[in-house]
């Protein structure tokens, strides 16, 4: 095993995974515009959101005051990290991020130390977010201005039309796979709509769109 280590190239790698945080806790360390950006991007994914700061900006202060953000107005203690799924450390206090760094890794939970990859397990793209289509960009950390500038090129292309699509086709293959249990005939009937137009999928509508599922799948 050690000699396959050696041989492996050990410069960072980050693997770009989807998770899903809808209802899962995730802590946020900070009180500034920074960690009211990770706020707001959680939120987004249906994430609960617990936030630690003894101070806070007017933003996170409403998004607490309406119910949305779990809010701790103190400092960061070890315990702060029990039953969450990430976290991210988000102050200007170098030796706070380091500790919740270190807390973070004795309860293997991934963590995000702003403004400093080297003590990352995960970095964050710059997401477009559209209806359900959501599209990460990253330069692995090198380059994040070019990421930005990437994510406003990428969305000004998904339009309405992809974000209806989306919908549209989204709802049907759920549909299928609830009530068509043959693997091959399912595979069929999505290689069928894929070859579709997507202006006419979204001139057809869901329910139409669910009506030529039917009548293909007895055929």
């Amino acid at each position: 095993m050690s000699s396959l280590h050696s041989k492996l190239n050990t410069d960072v790698g980050y693997y770009p995974l989807f998770m899903n945080i809808a209802g899962k806790t995730c802590l946020v360390v900070g009180g500034g515009a920074v960690a009211e950006r990770k706020v707001r991007m959680l939120l987004k994914f249906n994430a609960v959101v617990k936030l630690v700061s003894p101070e806070v900006t007017k933003g996170l202060l409403r998004l607490a005051e309406t119910g949305r953000l779990h809010l701790e107005k103190r400092d960061y203690i070890e315990n702060d990290l029990e039953g969450v799924v990430i976290a991210f450390a988000a102050t200007d206090v170098e030796n706070i991020n380091s500790s919740i760094r270190a807390g973070a890794q004795k309860k293997n939970i991934p963590v995000n130390v702003v403004d400093n990859p080297r003590l990352c397990d995960f970095i964050v793209p710059s997401i477009v977010k559209k209806g359900p289509i959501v599209i990460a960009i990253s330069t692995s950390g090198t380059l994040p201005s070019l990421s930005k500038r990437l994510k406003g090129l990428i969305a000004d292309e998904i339009g309405n039309d992809y974000v209806r699509y989306a919908d549209i086709v989204g709802k049907a293959r759920k549909f299928l796979l609830d009530t068509e249990k043959d693997g091959k005939k399912r595979r069929m009937i999505l290689s069928e709509l894929g070859k579709m137009d997507i202006k006419e999928v979204n001139r057809m509508g869901f329910r139409k769109v669910k009506e030529l599922f039917l009548t293909s799948g007895n055929k």
